[in-house]
């Protein structure tokens, strides 16, 4: 099948969804552009932040794809390309689309009031004990799952020859790997040097266009010219440390992050960062075109469901969870409840970036696809993601991929690809981890006045509970593996959509809206990733004694059931009390 059509009918799909479902789903909402947002009333300038359109889109974007769309589909495609293919289609438009609007329409609606707090309004007090302690234990795994990522991105290093590079080249810096004896360049360097350059000169930014009043046009060229100088400093400059040591680092930024004003750097870095974003993005449409052009076919079986099983278990539920973020996300509710509803300037803007930036999002899931199947040979897939020993390395795979598709339709050097395609994962980690760290601070800071009257001094100090934030992630990564942690990452994140779907069903149903749309996705994330969670547990956890795990799951799926036990008694409740009206 050639890659072309397939990215052809994908987009076709897309756009109709964007046209006629997103829209539908807005009218069914009765979104009235009249009212006034939170951002607007509330203006603090700390973190409700009116911001227009294109940067708090960039924002929210930057933060949402975290490296679930490009690890997600690079490691689920084990099962094969049309599986993956579709799952991500469909369940961008009619699942993951949807979640994210909602979320965003209803926090706004709300006054900028977490999903915590809704579900307060929803199901009760103890509803928002329950959806608070579960959002915070998924968001401690989110974090250590991307922080290992980071360092395992920053760190990723592969064999010159692979790479189309002489032993004796300058290029890049340059370790020999003890196992083989090869010289392996490290690619991973020059990411580092550009995450650091952009880290520091994103206060810049924001200064300016905060403070001064800098123009947007002019913000634009700013931020392309950090991006691009930062990684043309990497090329000559590249920062290379010990996993343990960017793990550190970077645990240090996102607690300063966390407690600064959000358009400090929050805004300013996402603002920047995304610039390269975009410009990957872009890179992989043109060399997917160009391939589709030269009659580039898919090169990866179209279904291997005995390969998936046998690595990551059935078919049913473990696709689903795998792929995670590229198809439906609970973290993108957190998001779009956290920082982005407290800066959206109007209604319209619910539906252009919760509706709009998730379709984005699995574009992106579809790319990298397409970039895996084009570009990388089905062999050396399965030796980067599912080595026979050792751990496997989706980021580096799905750099190489980049890099071998570039070089196919345009002739560009593969090792410039790969290291694009390295700083596109960096990108989207490094977002989502700061991101994420702030929206646990949030949730601590509504645990402790939920726990407390008054709340005490020190628990109301935003660098104490960043600091808390940041010192559970920690603990959670440094005893956990990536591949350990992506799956359960995975189940709980689908898991929260659901919880997530289930409330704002019934926040619908209290104003008499429609809610079919939120029901179906709600039910069947619900079952799959129970599913997952039972599975994961009894075949993976318990006989590797990784009891910690096997604790995370168990927590996990209590939470989920006594939530989704409320949730039933809501339900009922507001199905007699319409037959009650409708008697009277």
């Amino acid at each position: 099948m050639s890659l072309l059509l397939i990215l052809a009918i994908s987009l076709v799909m897309y756009y109709l969804a964007s046209r006629w479902y997103g829209r539908g789903i807005a009218r069914w909402m009765k979104l009235d552009d009249s009212e006034q947002t939170p951002a607007v009333t509330r203006n603090d300038g700390r973190d409700y932040v009116p911001t227009k359109l294109h940067v708090v889109f960039a924002h929210h974007f930057a933060t949402i794809a975290g490296a679930g769309p490009i690890i997600g589909p690079t490691v689920g495609i084990l099962y094969g390309f049309v599986p993956a293919w579709l799952w991500v289609l469909l369940g961008g438009i009619f699942f993951g689309a949807v979640h994210d609007f909602t979320s965003l329409f209803i926090s706004v609606k709300e006054g900028g009031k977490s999903l915590a707090e809704i579900t307060r309004k929803t199901m009760g007090r103890t509803g928002f004990i329950l959806f608070v302690t579960f959002s915070m234990l998924m968001l401690l795994l989110v974090t250590a799952a991307f922080l290992n990522a980071t360092a395992m991105s920053l760190t990723s290093r592969w064999p010159l020859e692979k790479l189309g590079l002489p032993a004796s080249q300058t290029i890049l810096r340059t370790t020999t790997n003890p196992a083989t004896g090869l010289p392996e360049g490290v690619i991973g360097g020059i990411a580092s040097t550009s995450v650091i350059i952009i880290t520091l000169l994103s206060p810049v930014l924001g200064w300016l266009m905060y403070r001064k009043g800098l123009k947007t046009g002019l913000a634009y060229i700013f931020a392309t010219v950090v991006a691009v100088g930062s990684v043309l400093v990497g090329f000559r400059h590249p920062v290379t440390l010990e996993p343990h040591t960017w793990m550190l680092i970077i645990s240090i930024y996102c607690w300063i992050a966390a407690g600064l004003p959000v358009w400090l750097i929050l805004q300013p870095r996402d603002f920047t960062n995304v610039q390269l974003l975009y410009g990957g993005m872009l890179m992989l449409v043109v060399g997917v075109v160009a391939s589709g052009f030269q009659g580039l076919d898919v090169n990866f079986p179209a279904t291997s469901i005995g390969e998936g099983m046998s690595h990551l278990g059935m078919i049913w539920p473990m696709l689903f969870i795998t792929i995670a973020c590229g198809a439906i996300s609970g973290f993108h509710g957190l998001v779009s409840s956290g920082t982005t509803c407290k800066q959206v300037e109007n209604m319209s803007g619910t539906r252009r970036i919760g509706y709009g930036a998730m379709l984005l999002e699995s574009i992106l899931a579809l790319l990298v696809l397409l970039a895996l199947a084009g570009g990388l040979k089905y062999a050396d897939y399965l030796l980067l993601v599912f080595p026979e020993h050792g751990h496997g390395n989706p980021i580096l795979a799905f750099a190489l991929s980049v890099g071998s598709l570039m070089q196919h339709v345009t002739g560009l050097p593969k090792y410039v690809g790969s290291i694009i395609g390295i700083l596109m994962v960096e990108g989207f980690v490094i977002t989502s981890l700061d991101t994420a760290i702030r929206f646990v601070r949030y949730l601590l800071e509504e645990m402790w006045q939920a726990a407390f009257n008054p709340v005490p001094a020190l628990l109301r100090n935003h660098w104490v509970n960043a600091g808390i934030a940041v010192a559970l992630m920690w603990a959670l990564a440094a005893g956990n593996t990536f591949n350990a942690l992506w799956p359960i990452f995975g189940s709980a994140n689908q898991l929260l959509a659901a919880l997530t779907l289930i409330s704002l069903t019934i926040w619908l149903s209290l104003r008499g809206f429609k809610s079919w749309f939120t029901v179906i996705p709600a039910i069947f994330m619900t079952f799959t990733t129970v599913a997952s969670l039972l599975l994961l547990m009894f075949t993976h956890y318990l006989p590797a004694g990784n009891f910690t795990l096997v604790a995370a799951s168990l927590v996990l799926l209590a939470l989920a059931g006594a939530l989704a036990y409320l949730a039933v008694v809501r339900a009922l409740n507001l199905m007699h009390e319409r037959r009650n009206r409708v008697a009277i």
